[in-house]
């Protein structure tokens, strides 16, 4: 028998901000990304959590994923996963949680559903107490490393509605009668496959669809343009590290300056 169920994107509907740079801050810990790198990660950040993504966005990450992740043991990510849900879990919105337990408290099953690695979203699936989750897999050679290649394409826009009735299929979910939670206008094929799509913080565009289709909306984001701003400089600064190292850091050479000066 078929149930109705509930699935969640991740970035800026489960989540504030991408989780994109927290596995950033993960991969330049463990030496996989330089510096330079990581300030790249961190202004891309700024521009997906005041505008979400787009397709080219999209199209660049896969061609920077197969640059980092070819020839790396599939060993090595799994160690950073702690680092990255340590980056995580502080920025899951409570209003989301009260919103995946109600479903529960329903007998309705929950799923993540994002573009991220499916390792990481199994996981914190697994950690929210939730049903499941759909993520993107990456191919993994006989030596146990990656490729760099996508295993089943990358879950995102178009590419969730698949990976989406074939999880229900395989679960006995009923699409017509289940939620979805997103954020963005690229999630519209998500949000129109289910009978009951709920719009989340919405950019502008699925904010002007919601309305004219009488969609639900959820808006709790409280993280004005100025924060926002101001957080992403200092993760790019301090990348990965505290702001109080890159303080110290800068102290002695200005000091050094002002003495030049006199």
């Amino acid at each position: 028998m078929s149930r109705a169920g509930a699935f969640f994107d991740l970035d800026r509907t489960l989540m504030a901000g991408s989780s994109g740079v927290h596995f950033g801050r993960a991969a330049y810990r463990s030496g996989m990304v330089s510096r330079g790198q990581m300030t790249r990660w961190a202004i891309d950040h700024l521009r997906f959590r005041l505008r979400g993504s787009t397709d080219s966005d999209t199209d660049e990450l896969v061609r920077q994923v197969k640059d980092l992740l070819d020839g790396v043991p599939e060993r090595r990510l799994k160690r950073m996963v702690p680092d990255l849900l340590a980056g995580i879990l502080p920025r899951i919105y409570p209003q989301m949680i009260d919103e995946v337990r109600a479903h529960q408290d329903e007998g309705r099953p929950t799923f993540i559903v994002s573009a991220a690695g499916d390792g990481i979203v199994s996981l914190l699936a697994g950690v929210l107490d939730m049903d499941g989750g759909i993520g993107t897999r990456y191919q993994v050679d006989a030596e146990g490393n990656y490729t760099g290649y996508l295993d089943g394409g990358l879950v995102y826009g178009e590419g969730k509605v698949p990976h989406m009735q074939r999880f229900a299929e395989a679960h006995g979910i009923d699409l017509e009668a289940s939620w979805a939670y997103s954020d963005s206008a690229s999630d519209l094929p998500m949000l129109e496959l289910v009978g009951n799509p709920v719009v989340v913080n919405p950019d502008a565009e699925l904010a002007e669809v919601a309305k004219q289709r009488g969609w639900r909306v959820m808006r709790f984001e409280k993280l004005g343009r100025r924060l926002a701003v101001a957080g992403t400089v200092i993760a790019a600064g301090a990348i990965g590290g505290s702001g109080t190292w890159l303080a110290a850091r800068r102290r002695p050479r200005a000091s050094a300056g002002r003495l030049r000066r006199r």
